[in-house]
C-alpha cells in the first residue's frame, strides 16, 4: 500500500534563519540508547499520527513491539528519506508541521537498531500520544457529507473521483476555517476542495453512473475558489484574525479524492466542516495559480526543464504553497525576487511523489512587496529509466488534465486587502496574455 498570525515587519522575515544542513550524526555511548528514553518521543511525534488504528498506513507504531518487528525497514526508509513522507528541502522556506527527521534522529534509530534494540526503563516512556476524535476545531458552522458512499474496488489502479456537496447557500458567507474529514481512511490517500458557481460539477455528475464523477488532474471546471487540500498528518487551521475566505452563494463544494485499493472493497463518505466568520472582513485570503507553459516533453528526456516567471501586481502575504505536477514530475523550486534584489527562497521539492502531494505552510506568512518577481523551474523525467513514466516506451508528453499528460503548476494562497483584489486579478491577467 502507498504510504501516503502572524505579520512580523518583512525586514525581521527576510533576515530569518533558514534551516541549516544537519551535522554528520555523533554516536552516543555504546548501549545507552533505548526505545523508551530516546527513539519513543521521535516515534510518537513524526509517525504515529499515520501509523495508528484506522489510518493510512498498513500497521501501527505505537509500542516498543510494533517498532521493534519493523525497526529494520525504518532504518532502512528512514536512512532514503523515504519515510516520514516530506519533500521540501530544508533552506527553502520554514513550513509548519515538518516531518522532515534530522540526521541526528536517523542516526539514533540505526544505532539502537545495531547494539540490539533496548527497550529501556519503562519509567523513562513518555506518555502516548492523544489524537482529538471528533471535530478537530469544535462544531462547525455547516457540515457538509456526500449523500452517499463511494465504493473503493479491492484491486486495481487508484481511483480519482470528484463528489459535488450543495452547500445552499442563501448569501455569501465568510470562511474562516475549514475541516475534511474522510469517512475512511484506510483508503483516502488525499483530497483537494474547490468551489463551483457555475454548476458545471453538477452536470458532470449527472452524466457520470454511480456516487461522483471520474477526474484526475483536474476538475472539469474553473474553480471559483480552491478552498484546501487534505493528506494524512495535516491538520485544519483557522486563517489568521481578521482574513476570510469568501464563498458565493449558490455554490457548491467539490471534493476530488485520490482514493487506493486496501484489498477489500471499502466504503469511503467524507465530511466538510465549514466555520463561518460573523462579520466580514477587510483582508481576503486567495489562491492564485501560477502556470507555467504549455509544454510539449519528448521521449527520453529524463531532465526536461521548463521556466516562468511572474510579477506580483500588488503587496500580498503568502500563507502557503503548493506544487503540482503529475507522473513525470521530478523536481520543482521557486523563488522570489523582491524589488531590492534580494532572492528570497519559497520551495525547492527535489524528489516529486505524485502519491504525496503537500500543501506546505509557512510557520510566518511571507511578505511579498508589489513587483516581487516569482521564479518557477519544474523538471521532468520522461526516459524510460522512470518507474512511474505511464508510457512504455516513453511517447511525447502535453500538457493535460489525463494521467497520461503533464502539468506544471504552483499554487499560492495568500492574504491581499480586499480593496485591492480586482486590481490584482486584472494584472495578473494582463501577465498571462503577454505570455
Amino acid at each position: 500500500m502507498k504510504a501516503q498570525k502572524l505579520f512580523w515587519p518583512l525586514l525581521l522575515l527576510l533576515a530569518a534563519p533558514m534551516f541549516a544542513a544537519d551535522a554528520p550524526y555523533v554516536p552516543k555511548p555504546a548501549g545507552t540508547l533505548t526505545f523508551n528514553k530516546d527513539l519513543a518521543p521521535i516515534v510518537f511525534k513524526n509517525c504515529a499520527v499515520c501509523h495508528r488504528a484506522g489510518e493510512v498506513a498498513p500497521f501501527p507504531l505505537l509500542t516498543y513491539e510494533d517498532v521493534r518487528k519493523k525497526a529494520r525497514g525504518i532504518v532502512r526508509v528512514t536512512e532514503e528519506r523515504y519515510m516520514p513522507p516530506w519533500h521540501a528541502e530544508p533552506g527553502f522556506g520554514e513550513f509548519k508541521d515538518s516531518r522532515r527527521l534530522t540526521s541526528e534522529q536517523i542516526g539514533m534509530f540505526r544505532q539502537w537498531f545495531d547494539e540490539g534494540m533496548k527497550p529501556g526503563r519503562p519509567a523513562d516512556l513518555p506518555p502516548p500520544p492523544k489524537f482529538v476524535e471528533g471535530w478537530m476545531l469544535g462544531q462547525p458552522d455547516l457540515v457538509l457529507k456526500m449523500p452517499q458512499p463511494f465504493t473503493v474496488p479491492a484491486e486495481g489502479p487508484d481511483v480519482y473521483q470528484c463528489f459535488v456537496l450543495p452547500m445552499n447557500l442563501k448569501e455569501d458567507k465568510y470562511l474562516n476555517a475549514l475541516e475534511f474529514r474522510p469517512g475512511n481512511r484506510r483508503v483516502a490517500h488525499h483530497a483537494l476542495l474547490f468551489t463551483d458557481v457555475t454548476g458545471t460539477a453538477r452536470q458532470l455528475d449527472a452524466k457520470d453512473p454511480g456516487v461522483g464523477y471520474r477526474s484526475f488532474g483536474g476538475v472539469g471546471f474553473k474553480p471559483s475558489a480552491d478552498l484546501t487540500g487534505w493528506a494524512p498528518g495535516n491538520y485544519p487551521r483557522r486563517l489568521p484574525d481578521g482574513v476570510v475566505r469568501i464563498l458565493k452563494k449558490e455554490s457548491d463544494l467539490v471534493i476530488q479524492s485520490h482514493l487506493h485499493p486496501s484489498g477489500k472493497p471499502e466504503q469511503e463518505q467524507s465530511q466538510v466542516g465549514l466555520y463561518f466568520s460573523s462579520k466580514p472582513a477587510k483582508r481576503i485570503a486567495m489562491t492564485f495559480p501560477f502556470i507555467g507553459p504549455f509544454l510539449v516533453i519528448p521521449p527520453g528526456k529524463s531532465d526536461f526543464k521548463i521556466q516562468a516567471s511572474f510579477v506580483i501586481p500588488g503587496d500580498v502575504e503568502v500563507i502557503s504553497i503548493w506544487p503540482h505536477a503529475h507522473l513525470l514530475g521530478k523536481e520543482m523550486k521557486i523563488t522570489a525576487t523582491l524589488p531590492d534584489g534580494t532572492v528570497r527562497p519559497m520551495l525547492w521539492v527535489k524528489n516529486w511523489d505524485f502519491d504525496w502531494q503537500d500543501q506546505y505552510q509557512y510557520v510566518t506568512p511571507v511578505k511579498l512587496p508589489c513587483g516581487t518577481k516569482l521564479e518557477m523551474t519544474h523538471l521532468f523525467d520522461n526516459s524510460a529509466g522512470n518507474l512511474r513514466n505511464p508510457s512504455k516506451p516513453p511517447k511525447p508528453v502535453r500538457w493535460g488534465e489525463q494521467t497520461k499528460d503533464e502539468m506544471a503548476i504552483c499554487f499560492f494562497q495568500f492574504v491581499i486587502d480586499s480593496d485591492r483584489l480586482n486590481h490584482f486579478f486584472i494584472e495578473a491577467a494582463k501577465q498571462d496574455r503577454r505570455k
